[in-house]
């Protein structure tokens, strides 16, 4: 940990002596929430914790720079460490930029990117699901949302009169084995398998004043060693992602649609869909609610989460928040309410959490 800080604070001090040439921003959030979750094993035991993955938002520290190289092109770059504040450790599988470490060209037709990169599933979703990654949300239905991200990935995105085109083709999807969603150990670049850990994504999208819609498309493979089953690159796992929000006097409506179709010795699909809403009101309290449910095909198992959040802005950066979340498992399901918790087989789950949240 201390050389994963000095090398931190290093790169952090050779950013701030070249902001003569080049404009950076530094930018976070730190989020820490204590919650109450009932039937947290077998025996319906209940526990209190604090979170490490995330509470009302994941925690992160970032820089964003750019570089005018003139003729209206520019040098532009993301680096991005999510961390677990109640601990301090680092996120994503232990990479020290672990949501983003990108380089790339912007100009008039787009933007072009080479590192570890968000891809175009993460997109779909960003402005139609009004829970984002909070601790209680589709996150727990499909723990791969909040880490839809690429190591090893050539990325283009472009805006054109309201419409977004957007591809992502990494050569070697997840270096890290860590564990978990965000590390599952498929490294791919392998001699003689170029199918090995690779991974397409692509996105089209519209956007106005008051609405818009987003579709993507997501085809990763498998390869040797790589977690979850996937070890050999004849498998695969396929989402289609539909999405659109509205905007409605002074709320914000959301809804999709993922379509997941998992290919390995048997083939498995599941959908998974949600509805939320958001409200700002008076003018520093904000409620957001969302239903979402995921069915697993030719099967009675379901999930079906019901969360609420209330936010109280303390000022522009500054909030505490509050958020119930309920999750009901039917026909031998086991997902818990929050993302990356534990639950008893077939029960349903409550979640209680109060936090507070700091942007900068």
């Amino acid at each position: 940990m201390k050389k994963v800080l000095g090398s931190a604070l290093a790169i952090a001090a050779g950013l701030v002596s070249s902001a003569a040439m080049a404009q950076v921003t530094v930018y976070g959030i730190v989020d820490v929430g204590i919650e109450r979750v009932t039937n947290t094993n077998a025996a319906g035991d209940s526990a209190v914790k604090m979170p490490s993955l995330t509470s009302s938002f994941p925690s992160r520290i970032g820089f964003r720079g750019n570089e005018d190289l003139g003729g209206g092109v520019q040098a532009v770059f993301t680096l991005e460490t999510g961390f677990a504040p109640d601990t301090g450790t680092i996120g994503q599988g232990n990479r020290l930029f672990g949501r983003q470490a990108w380089v790339g060209l912007k100009g008039a037709y787009g933007t072009l990117m080479l590192g570890r990169l968000p891809n175009m599933t993460f997109y779909s979703i960003l402005k139609a699901d009004v829970m984002g990654p909070h601790i209680y949300s589709i996150s727990s239905l499909d723990g791969y949302l909040p880490n839809s991200r690429s190591d090893n990935a050539i990325g283009y995105m472009g805006t054109f009169s309201g419409v977004t085109v957007g591809a992502t083709y990494s050569l070697g999807r997840d270096t890290s084995a860590a564990g978990g969603p965000g590390a599952t150990g498929c490294a791919g670049e392998v001699p003689g398998n170029s199918r090995a850990c690779r991974q397409g994504t692509a996105l089209l999208s519209y956007d106005s004043k008051d609405f818009g819609v987003l579709g993507a498309y997501d085809m990763l493979y498998g390869g040797p060693g790589a977690n979850n089953g996937m070890t050999s690159s004849n498998f695969s796992d396929r989402r289609l992602s539909f999405n659109g929000y509205a905007m409605v006097g002074g709320a914000k409506l959301g809804a999709g649609l993922i379509d997941r179709r998992t290919r390995m010795l048997v083939e498995t699909g599941t959908k998974l869909y949600y509805f939320g809403g958001t409200y700002l009101f008076a003018p520093r309290w904000q409620v957001d609610a969302q239903v979402a449910r995921l069915s697993v095909d030719d099967t009675a198992r379901k999930s079906t989460l019901s969360v609420a959040r209330v936010s109280y802005l303390l000022s522009k950066r500054t909030a505490v928040h509050g958020s119930l979340g309920y999750m009901r498992n039917a026909g031998g399901a086991a997902l818990a309410v929050d993302a990356g918790g534990t639950v008893g087989l077939g029960l349903n789950q409550t979640g209680v959490m109060l936090g507070i949240r700091h942007n900068f």
